[in-house]
């Protein structure tokens, strides 16, 4: 699944591009291009094709601004320790500014990480904060891995779950949002992206095997807030089109059907 996170890594360097770019991300060319695919060749399709990459670009820049965000508001409420589930190409260790004392815990397999490490290395790229990978599968002890890495559960820590949930059934998110609580200390926050409802019939109908989209299972529960609730978390749910409005970004069409409960979620634990 960890291609899927280099075509990632490729919406993220075609939005650097832009003169008005929600963020700037001097990696993802280099992880775009060492996985084997050109920023600049978007691949031919029909009609509808062209209009499902443009929706889900679009969902990769404005979850990635939304996330940056709750990771800023975070460090400023003083929280030091960051952990990415499922990290994958994410290089915000590099590209965002961080406070001093930051930890920052990259959780992946090792396939990925090992891919990761050869272009950071091949970039000469430094961290801004410390950087500190945990090669696990998230179905194994993941929380095991994490401590024997440093992790300290006795204090705050900022959780992302960046386009992971969606690949998950729902016993396993169940069990995610356990084990993310259970290492939660007061003042924790946590940022998740979900499936927008409706997304794996309009994506996954014709989806190519293999592709991205074949993967998907889950999508946003019929009341996130309340979800979260259950597992110990005030939370906040926006939709993309609430947040692209937001960042000068606004989607032109309307909503085809009554807007659902959005899929970006900012939680804090109490």
């Amino acid at each position: 699944m960890w291609a899927t996170a280099v075509r990632v890594a490729r919406v993220r360097a075609l939005e650097t591009e832009r003169e008005n770019a929600l963020f700037r991300d001097p990696l993802a060319q280099a992880f775009a291009t060492a996985g084997g695919l050109l920023p600049s060749s978007p691949p031919p399709g029909d009609d509808a094709a062209r209009r499902r990459r443009l929706g889900a670009s679009f969902s990769i820049v404005i979850r990635t601004k939304f996330l940056d965000d709750l990771l800023q508001q975070a460090s400023a409420s003083g929280v030091r320790q960051v952990v990415l589930l499922g990290a994958g190409m994410d290089s915000r260790a590099f590209r965002m500014d961080w406070p001093e004392g930051t930890r920052l815990f990259e959780v992946d397999t090792a396939a990925p990480l090992d891919f990761k490490a050869s272009v950071l290395r091949r970039e000469r790229a430094v961290a801004r904060c410390e950087r500190i990978t945990v090669a696990v599968d998230l179905r194994e002890d993941w929380p095991a891995a994490l401590a024997a890495a440093g992790h300290d559960p006795a204090v705050p820590t900022v959780w992302i779950a960046e386009g992971l949930l969606i690949y998950l059934p729902e016993d396993e998110v169940e069990l995610l949002l356990a084990r993310i609580g259970a290492q939660s200390a007061a003042g924790s926050r946590m940022g998740l992206t979900l499936g927008p409802r409706g997304v794996i019939e309009r994506f996954g109908v014709d989806a190519v095997p293999g592709s991205a989209a074949s993967m998907w299972v889950s999508e946003t529960p019929d009341d996130p807030v309340g979800w979260l609730a259950g597992h110990g978390w005030e939370a906040r749910s926006r939709t993309l089109r609430e947040c692209g409005a937001a960042y000068g970004r606004p989607v032109s069409t309307p909503p085809q059907r009554e807007e659902q409960p959005g899929g970006l979620i900012s939680a804090v634990r109490w």
